[in-house]
């Protein structure tokens, strides 16, 4: 099965890869970004902040992806649904986390984007 190219299905990939150059170019400078984690709500009107505000203390330098297992994407209207699933290690253990995201894109960028986390749940294939 080919895996998705889209612009969410890109910035999945490059989220778990840790790539934050690749997220810059994904995002509009000025994209209008919200998220909800188990435990915070999150906001920003930049790319800027979204790479060094919350992508880096959502998946910290202790955090290493070992798998990014699934990512699936779909159309709602006229947003992109783009779900994604992988695997992590650290210090505290092994984890698989899913995210869902919608995103909105202009001029090949994505310039709004609403993402729910499922959070660091415990591996059970650990």
């Amino acid at each position: 099965m080919p895996e998705p190219s889209s612009l969410g299905a890109e910035f999945a990939r490059a989220f778990v890869a840790k790539d934050h150059a690749r997220v810059l170019e994904l995002l509009d400078p000025a994209v209008d970004f919200r998220a909800l984690t188990p435990n915070r709500n999150w906001e920003a009107s930049s790319a800027e902040r979204v790479v060094n505000g919350i992508l880096d203390e959502w998946l910290e330098a202790s955090d290493e992806v070992e798998e990014l297992e699934h990512v699936e994407t779909d159309m709602v209207a006229d947003r992109e649904r783009v779900g994604y699933r992988f695997r992590v290690r650290n210090p505290e253990g092994r984890f698989v986390v899913e995210q869902q995201a919608y995103v909105a894109s202009e001029g090949g960028r994505i310039n709004w984007m609403r993402v729910v986390c499922s959070g660091f749940r415990p591996d059970e294939r650990a």
